[in-house]
């Protein structure tokens, strides 16, 4: 039984505002409020393609709603009611009427005032638990609740498959430039976007920056998300990481892009999933000895031509391999066989895509309005605004997430230097100087050092690590020393450098040979990792095969050598997926890596090589212990530039000794007299020339007893036999 209680005329102009979807306050018009021309309360609900809309009161007698306007806008008086009362809704669309439903505009603001505060100082360390999309239980009704950054728009709805996308149905409510709304009745995997009437008038669409979960690819939803429902079960791996000392022990880092490892060849050449890669990568990386698998972005990106780089959904691992809590078991599963999981981390810019960040709200709200300082024109990307509270908060919760919901380890910044100067790759007359008249972007800098103070308060035993090409001061210092405060510096020096000689034909190494050993001159300067990353076989670099001189023989052997003189220099080390087996052809993002060339013995020792490396280098104390600090280095020889040899001692804290001796010639060095610390027997502990390799097995037979006489200003030495194009060890073993 319905009853029809006595309507007014409302304000027709706040109407054609709600109607034309251009209302900045629909929470101020639409429910249930005190009713201006008289006594009691009026409720206005406006749904577009109803036929009927009942209000149901507390009493449950169904009230038909008066229709002001026949685009869907009804309202109903109450004149005995002086108070807000409960009511449901039931909408009429065709013949049958829908189940009672709560008004969305029945809801008080759900987003704290303290929240509100927090993101507005920048300080708001989980921003991601306020903004976005949440499932939520109000008043004893589920729902998702949205919440969005845009001062400057005009109006703003949430759309999606709940309301037929349409921007008049959930007009949100402006709080202080954040504009939310609760929709009950929806939960989980529903689409949804945000559309937005921008400061200029325009109308479009934008995904949600928090998203948990998106489409990617063409279609570009933001997707509702349950990120409270995994179980974790790596709790002894995070006891564990909390107590670690990184800087004192073993780091090899296999860096991977997921898209490319490994496809499905019979499945037409597919992705693996998170959780295939969860077998077979992991299995791979635990059986080759890595301590670490470094993972190229995986935040949600549109174009795969970008490898990631370019993001657009900051809070969405990407659905190419699966949903948020399959990439969170595909982290659990490796934190459990004793596997860190680093993440590339991209704060540096972002894409001009129409779904993404630039010009959100109609403005430039994330970016800089002057391209001067807002723009990397190299790379067609937006530069945050780092001196924006809420950009900086939306960049430090961002990486607070990834460790805090997906107990990521470490994140690699991209593109630091980038960052850190105002005039990088820019011009005369292309840049703004700061408020000193200097290059150095302030803002920026100051990001960095408070994302990495929160990161290490919040997160014990986690490391962030520079991507940083320039010689800025104290990168992997602490902030309250001078020093941005990173864990880690990608050593780039030392790979251009070693590169650089390494592609010298071996006559001529000799001319060269103080670009080999300029990087220990600078060695403790930052807490370095070597890399042999992705950036150097792309764009026309060659793989690392191609980059070596000489027959294929001499090329193989180069890389063996390389590959272990890496392994015995001071810092942590990171090999990217395919050189491991001395890939010979350049990496292509959208192959599979050509795990067919292990049919090949050639490349199967050289991945047996980078196990052996891997398993010593883990093993060893003298090889990892004091990568950071000068006592665990020392020169034998540095200064054979006619015999291209270098000789080096590693040490561990408690004096254990490794000496290792690089020959970068393919003329073997017979009967070679080296000066040792002391005397005893050495053992030969791995040769790069050995036949399990595929090298020529020139070797010392295991070991050889140190012996009296000087050399290299020693007391003791030993008479070895070097191989050709080889790096060896020698363990000392007590008297």
């Amino acid at each position: 039984m319905s009853t029809k209680p006595t309507a007014y005329t409302t304000d027709p102009d706040q109407v054609n505002q709600i109607l034309g979807a251009r209302h900045g306050d629909p929470f101020s018009f639409l429910g249930l409020h005190s009713n201006p021309a008289g006594d009691g309360m009026v409720l206005r609900v406006f749904r577009p393609g109803t036929k009927a809309i009942f209000a149901v009161p507390e009493d449950g007698v169904p009230v038909e709603m008066e229709v002001l306007d026949k685009g869907g806008f009804y309202e109903a008086v109450f004149p005995e009611q002086n108070d807000r009362f409960e009511y449901r809704l039931q909408y009429q669309f065709g013949e049958e009427l829908s189940d009672p439903q709560v008004d969305p505009y029945s809801f008080w603001q759900v987003l704290g005032d303290l929240d509100l505060h927090l993101f507005a100082e920048g300080s708001h360390r989980y921003l991601w638990k306020s903004l976005g999309a949440h499932p939520r239980e109000l008043g004893g009704v589920t729902g998702i609740s949205f919440a969005v950054w845009a001062p400057n728009a005009k109006r703003v709805s949430v759309v999606g498959d709940f309301n037929s996308w349409d921007g008049r149905v959930h007009p949100m409510r402006n709080i202080n430039g954040v504009w939310e709304i609760f929709v009950p009745h929806i939960g989980t995997g529903e689409h949804y976007k945000f559309e937005i009437i921008g400061a200029g008038g325009n109308l479009f669409n934008k995904s949600d920056p928090f998203a948990f979960f998106s489409q990617h690819g063409t279609s570009t939803a933001s997707i509702t998300y349950d990120l409270d429902k995994y179980e974790w079960g790596d709790s002894d791996w995070m006891e564990k990481r909390a107590s670690d000392d990184p800087y004192h022990g073993p780091m090899s880092v296999y860096e991977v892009h997921l898209g490319s490892w490994k496809r499905k060849f019979d499945d037409n050449y597919r992705f693996l999933s998170y959780l295939e890669l969860a077998d077979e990568l992991l299995d791979y990386v635990c059986d080759m000895g890595y301590t670490h698998i470094e993972l190229m972005p995986v935040a949600e990106f549109p174009f795969d031509g970008s490898w990631g780089y370019q993001v657009c959904g900051f809070f969405a691992p990407t659905s190419r391999f699966g949903s948020p809590d399959e990439f969170r078991e595909f982290v659990d599963r490796c934190h459990q066989r004793g596997i860190g999981i680093i993440m590339d981390w991209v704060p540096a810019h972002f894409p001009k895509d129409a779904h993404g960040l630039a010009r959100f709200d109609g403005t430039a709200l994330y970016e800089h309005a002057d391209p001067r300082q807002g723009e990397h024109t190299d790379w067609g990307t937006l530069i945050f605004n780092y001196g924006r509270n809420e950009v900086r908060n939306f960049l430090i919760s961002n990486a607070m997430y990834w460790l805090k919901e997906f107990h990521i380890d470490g994140l690699r910044v991209d593109a630091v230097a980038s960052m850190l100067y105002l005039d990088y790759s820019r011009k005369e007359g292309q840049w703004i100087p700061n408020q000193f008249g200097g290059r150095e972007n302030i803002d920026a800098i100051e990001f960095l050092k408070q994302m990495n103070q929160v990161c290490y308060e919040e997160n014990p035993g986690i490391m962030t690590i520079a991507e940083e090409s320039t010689a800025f001061p104290g990168v992997s210092r602490p902030v309250d020393t001078g020093g941005l405060g990173f864990g880690f510096k990608w050593n780039m020096g030392w790979m251009n450098d070693s590169l650089s000689y390494m592609s010298h034909e071996p006559v001529h190494r000799k001319y060269h040979h103080g670009v080999a050993t300029f990087s220990m001159i600078y060695a403790y300067h930052e807490s370095y990792i070597l890399v042999l990353s992705h950036d150097e076989v792309v764009h026309g670099k060659g793989s690392i095969v191609e980059k070596m001189p000489g027959d294929r023989w001499q090329q193989m052997a180069n890389v063996r050598m390389f590959f272990a003189w890496m392994f015995a220099h001071p810092g942590k080390k990171l090999l990217f997926q395919g050189l491991d087996f001395g890939h010979a052809q350049e990496w292509k993002y959208n192959e599979s890596i050509p795990w067919h060339l292990l049919d090949y013995s050639e490349h199967a020792g050289v991945q047996k090589l980078v196990r052996d490396l891997n398993r010593l280098y883990t093993s060893e104390p003298a090889l990892n212990e004091l990568d950071h600090e000068p006592g665990g280095f020392e020169w034998i020889d540095h200064s054979d530039a006619k015999h291209s040899l270098f000789s080096f001692i590693r040490r561990s804290r408690d004096g254990e000794t490794i000496i290792t001796i690089v020959n970068a010639t393919p003329v073997p060095r017979m009967g070679y007299r080296l000066g040792v610390p002391t005397g005893g027997f050495y053992e030969e502990i791995l040769n790069s020339d050995s036949e399990l390799y595929g090298g020529s097995n020139v070797g010392s037979a295991g070991g050889i007893p140190a012996q009296d006489y000087d050399a290299h200003g020693r007391s003791h030495s030993i008479q070895v036999d070097i191989p050709p194009l080889s790096t060896v060890f020698f363990k000392l073993r007590a008297v």
